[in-house]
């Protein structure tokens, strides 16, 4: 079965940090770009980071570059999200996503070029 599976949210200040971990199965994890969303009640889903198969190529939206750092480790089929300097308007739930690569060796973040997606990881900021 193929899966990916999100954990490391919580309730934390703000100011504070948190690393969210999104573990694969079923798939050659190595052959995927992944990605990172979050969706806040109300507002529609917005793609934070990805990275590349390889893991050489990454990229962070505009509203949380300097803060998070997306990062995998293939070898443990896991992808991370460091988040640094939380805001109370980070709070939503963060979903994780895996795209099968093809060989290319970037990182989309549209949500629709994603193959599989986990269930989410609630962040709650408080202020």
């Amino acid at each position: 079965q193929v899966q990916v599976v999100e954990s490391g949210g919580g309730l934390v200040q703000a100011g504070g940090s948190l690393r969210l971990s999104c573990t694969a199965s079923g798939l050659t994890f190595a052959d995927y770009a992944m990605g990172w969303f979050r969706q806040a009640p109300g507002k529609e889903r917005e793609g934070v980071s990805c990275i590349s198969f390889s893991g050489y190529h990454t990229y962070h939206a505009d509203f949380v570059k300097g803060r998070f750092t997306i990062s995998r480790d293939n070898a443990k089929n896991t992808v991370y999200l460091q988040m640094n300097s939380l805001k109370p308007e980070d709070t939503a739930m963060y979903y994780c996503a895996a795209d099968y690569s093809d060989g290319y060796g970037g990182c989309p973040l549209a949500g629709s070029e994603y193959d599989v997606w986990g269930q989410g990881t609630q962040v709650t900021v408080s202020s």
